[in-house]
């Protein structure tokens, strides 16, 4: 499991808790992340990759069933690209190719400064300040760089998702930063890949609608075996 830019794995647990009675599940929290202590330097995705191929090889797996949220969903298409051999299924959940995706509306991590701010608590921040080893203080350090790597990368071809053999569920919210169309291009640029757009839900439907993004992605991964 690859959890998204700024959470933890806690932002995963119930999709977790959903997988544990059938399926071994591993995971881990990239630098800067959850219980992670943070890196020198910017972030950017093929370091995502390295990492967790050095996870899997840690655990000795030679190839597990991914599912990715956010940044761990590009994580995860980069995967099923780059080392085919290693990925026996993707769900790929609120992805993007690359920046030009983002809807940019009001409450998104794209926002503007000047657009007021949600008036719920913010979870992950929460999270954040609890798990991480640099304390608190540290959080807009890791901000900073994840709205720097956010406005760069990723930069895949839709062509080149031709290439992706395993079997692929794409997944989003109705309402999320990635615009529905940009989902629609990924799914239809992957051989055979499924599309599910979770209706009334943002970027965060992970945590909005948790039974049934677990019950989606338990039923995919558990046919997928």
């Amino acid at each position: 499991m690859l959890h998204g830019g700024f959470c933890s794995l806690e932002s995963l647990r119930a999709q977790s808790d959903a997988l544990v009675p059938d399926h071994r599940v591993f995971a881990f929290e990239r630098p800067g992340h959850g219980r992670s202590a943070d890196i020198d330097g910017e972030y950017d995705y093929q370091r995502g990759v390295a990492d967790t191929l050095a996870c899997l090889d840690a655990v000795g797996i030679g190839s597990a069933h991914i599912v990715g949220y956010s940044d761990g969903a590009i994580i995860g298409l980069l995967l099923a690209l780059d080392h085919p051999e290693r990925v026996r299924s993707l769900t790929a959940i609120s992805a993007n190719l690359d920046p030009s995706a983002f809807t940019n509306s009001p409450g998104t991590i794209l926002s503007t400064p000047a657009e007021p701010p949600e008036e719920k608590p913010d979870v992950e921040r929460m999270h954040y300040e609890r798990l991480s080893p640099d304390g608190p203080g540290h959080a807009e350090v890791v901000l900073g760089k994840l709205f720097r790597l956010w406005t760069s990368e990723p930069r895949i071809d839709p062509a080149d998702l031709a290439r992706i053999a395993a079997p692929v569920l794409v997944m989003a919210a109705d309402r999320d930063t990635i615009r529905p169309d940009h989902s629609l291009l990924i799914a239809a640029s992957i051989p055979g890949a499924q599309l599910c757009i979770v209706p009334g839900t943002t970027h965060n439907l992970i945590a909005e609608r948790p039974e049934l993004i677990s019950a989606l992605v338990r039923d995919f991964v558990t046919a997928a075996r």
